[in-house]
């Protein structure tokens, strides 16, 4: 393997491990990501870490600010509601093209995703629970772009989710899962879009404590 290539492979290693601190609340908004820490961590020179800046700005979680080096980046309430908004178009496209083909052991299936984000103890398991439930329900639609369209809007949600909630998480049964596989299960298909499309507009909020010692309102996705 080519030098270049190695340090692309190395860029995509290093921007992929940072996404996923990010989204888990890891890395806090607004932190600094240090190049040198970072290239040390991973054995790499400052090129492939540059890189991987670049991807993660690319995917909105990083800003680069004169003089003030690369951050991770913070969020709004009008950032979460245009991830909603936009989850429940497609969402509900892709469902209304995914219903016909819905088989009795797919709805089983997400049903037993309801179950388990109902019983899950923490938040990334709800998450996990709750993403595979709606995974479920869309992917027989067999549009790939819409798909990948629709998941990266599910990791925005994540990031705010785990943002919002690393701690104190409770869960609640999900009455909208339950009354949209309902609907499904007796063919009323434009009633179980309805109910979805509002189920994932949802906004919670909630304060959270800074690095100051203050408090902020957090907003997340609950659907």
């Amino acid at each position: 393997m080519s030098a270049a290539k190695k340090e692309e492979t190395l860029a995509v290693r290093i921007s992929r491990t940072l996404a996923d601190r990010i989204i888990a609340g890891a890395i806090a908004p607004g932190t600094r990501l240090r190049q040198d820490h970072i290239a040390e961590e991973f054995g790499a020179s400052h090129v492939p870490v540059r890189e991987a800046f670049r991807r993660l700005e690319a995917q909105g979680l990083a800003v680069s600010e004169p003089r003030r080096g690369v951050r991770v980046a913070s969020f709004q309430l009008s950032e979460v509601k245009e991830v909603a908004e936009m989850r429940a178009a497609l969402e509900v496209l892709a469902l209304k093209h995914a219903a016909a083909h819905l088989t009795p052991a797919i709805l089983d299936a997400a049903e037993e995703a309801t179950r388990a984000g109902d019983a899950s103890r923490d938040v990334r398991s709800w998450e996990e629970a709750n993403r595979r439930f709606h995974r479920l329900i869309v992917t027989p639609c067999g549009m790939p772009r819409l798909l990948a369209a629709i998941d990266d809007l599910h990791q925005a949600s994540a990031r705010f989710l785990f943002a919002a909630w690393r701690s104190n998480w409770e869960a609640q049964t999900d009455h909208d899962h339950q009354a949209i596989l309902s609907a499904l299960r007796q063919g009323e298909v434009d009633a179980a879009c309805t109910i979805l499309s509002r189920h994932v507009q949802w906004i919670g909020r909630r304060p959270v404590a800074t690095a100051g010692g203050a408090t902020r309102d957090a907003f997340a996705i609950i659907g």
